[in-house]
C-alpha cells in the first residue's frame, strides 16, 4: 500500500504516463546538483543547470559556444520539465554550439576554473542525460569527448570521443597522442596527423533513430588511463545503466605521466548538417572518480511495467 501512495502521488498530471511505463526509474532530480559536494565527494562537478548564473564563470565552464543562441540554457527543457540545455540545428546548420568543462591539473590557464585543479585523474566517469526532440531525423557526429590537454596550445595527449556513426548509434573512438619516447605527439588541438586510432566500437542502441525520439535517455561514460608501461586502458559506455560497448586493453598515453585527463567537451556538430530544422536536450551533467550511475537523487524508482491494480 505504501509502494502504491507514492505512485499515485508521482504519477499525477503530466507524469502519470512515464510512470506507467516504467520511465521514472530513469529520472534524475531536476535539482541533482543541489549541495553536491557534501553528498558525493566522489564528484568532481555537477550542473543540472537550474542555478541561472552564466554558464562561463569559476567553478564552471571554460568555453560556452552558443552559436548566436542555438545552445542555451532553456526552462521547461529539462528532466522533468526543469531547465536544460537547448540544442537547435538550422535546416544545412553544422555546429549547434558546445560547452567545454575543464578540471584538475591544466597547463591552460585560459581553461582553469578552479576546479579541484592541483589534481591529476587518470581515471573518471561522466553522465549526462540526453534527449532528442520528437519528431526527429538523423544521427549527429559529435557528442562528447574526454582529454588530456598538456600545454597552452591546447596539445593533446589522448582523446576518448564518444560520436555518432552509422545505424543510429553512439561510438567509442580512442585516440593516443603519445609516441613511443613519452612525448607528446600532437600539436595543438586535433592534430589528426599525428593520432593514432586505437579502434572504434559501436554501441547497440540505435539511439538516434525516430523510435527513440522525445525520451530522455541516460548516457554514462569510463575513461581509464593506461598504467605506465602498460595497455590496461579502458573506454566504455552505459546507455540507462546496460552496457553499450566496451574498449579494454587500451595503452592510450605510454608512460607519459605530467597530466591526467583534464577536460570533457560536449558537443553539438553534424558532419553534413541537420537535414531540417530541430533541437536536442542535455541535463545533469556529472563527472565523478566512481560510478554515477541514472537514479542519482531519484525520489522513487518503480518498477518497469508496472501496473497498479484496484
Amino acid at each position: 500500500m505504501k509502494l502504491a501512495s507514492q505512485l499515485l502521488k508521482y504519477c499525477s498530471s503530466s507524469l502519470f504516463l512515464l510512470c506507467f511505463q516504467g520511465g521514472v526509474s530513469n529520472f534524475a532530480s531536476a535539482e541533482e546538483c543541489q549541495n553536491w559536494q557534501g553528498s558525493h565527494p566522489e564528484w568532481i562537478f555537477c550542473d543540472d543547470f537550474e542555478d541561472g548564473t552564466p554558464l562561463v564563470r569559476q567553478g564552471r565552464y571554460f568555453e560556452h559556444d552558443n552559436n548566436s543562441g542555438d545552445f542555451v540554457i532553456t526552462a521547461g527543457t529539462g528532466l522533468n520539465v526543469s531547465n536544460g540545455m537547448r540544442a537547435r540545428w538550422q535546416t544545412g546548420e553544422i555546429g549547434a554550439g558546445n560547452i567545454k568543462l575543464a578540471f584538475g591539473n591544466n597547463p591552460n590557464a585560459y581553461m582553469n576554473k578552479g576546479i579541484r585543479a592541483t589534481e591529476n585523474f587518470r581515471e573518471i566517469y561522466y553522465r549526462m542525460y540526453l534527449k532528442m526532440q520528437n519528431p526527429w531525423q538523423g544521427s549527429p557526429y559529435k557528442l562528447s569527448r574526454a582529454t588530456v590537454i598538456t600545454d597552452n596550445n591546447w596539445s593533446q595527449a589522448m582523446i576518448a570521443h564518444l560520436w555518432s556513426g552509422q545505424n543510429y548509434r553512439l561510438v567509442l573512438d580512442p585516440v593516443r597522442c603519445v609516441d613511443q619516447n613519452n612525448a607528446v605527439a600532437c600539436t595543438g588541438y586535433n592534430d589528426f596527423a599525428s593520432m593514432v586510432w586505437l579502434g572504434a566500437t559501436a554501441g547497440s542502441t540505435t539511439i538516434f533513430d525516430s523510435q527513440h525520439a522525445g525520451k530522455w535517455y541516460c548516457i554514462e561514460t569510463h575513461v581509464k588511463l593506461n598504467d605506465p608501461g602498460q595497455s590496461n586502458g579502458i573506454h566504455e559506455f552505459w546507455i540507462d545503466g546496460a552496457l553499450e560497448a566496451s574498449r579494454t586493453g587500451l595503452n592510450f598515453v605510454n608512460s607519459y605521466t605530467t597530466y591526467g585527463i583534464n577536460a570533457v567537451f560536449f558537443e553539438n556538430y553534424w558532419n553534413s548538417g541537420s537535414p531540417k530544422l530541430q533541437e536536442r536536450y542535455f541535463d545533469n551533467i556529472v563527472v565523478s572518480t566512481q560510478a554515477i550511475g541514472c537514479k542519482a537523487g531519484t525520489a522513487l524508482s518503480a518498477p518497469r511495467n508496472l501496473r497498479v491494480v484496484p
